[in-house]
């Protein structure tokens, strides 16, 4: 059993070494603005629940997006955040 009182560690898995991770979320993205949907509430409802209904079928999004673990998705989504944010503090 982990102990709960300890920083937990996620390693990458190595899978398809030629998937990007920015890509996907780019092409994701894309097919759910061509199909009218709010594309961030629909990510973050597939990265929350792990359901790939919440991801299109349109340009094969759904299948794209379930080639990359969750948590690569999180990390990537939070390293631009932070990129971008302090980058934003740095020019200030």
């Amino acid at each position: 059993m982990a102990e709960v009182n300890n920083t937990q560690y996620f390693n990458r898995v190595s899978g398809d070494e030629g998937i990007s991770v920015k890509e996907v979320l780019k092409d994701v993205y894309t097919a759910l603005c061509e199909k009218g949907y709010n594309p961030v509430s629909q990510i973050v409802g597939y990265i929350m629940s792990g359901d790939p209904t919440y991801i299109t079928n349109h340009n094969g999004a759904r299948s794209l997006i379930m080639k990359v673990e969750r948590d690569e998705l999180l990390e990537e989504l939070m390293q631009n955040y932070i990129d971008t944010t302090l980058a934003k503090e740095k020019k200030k």
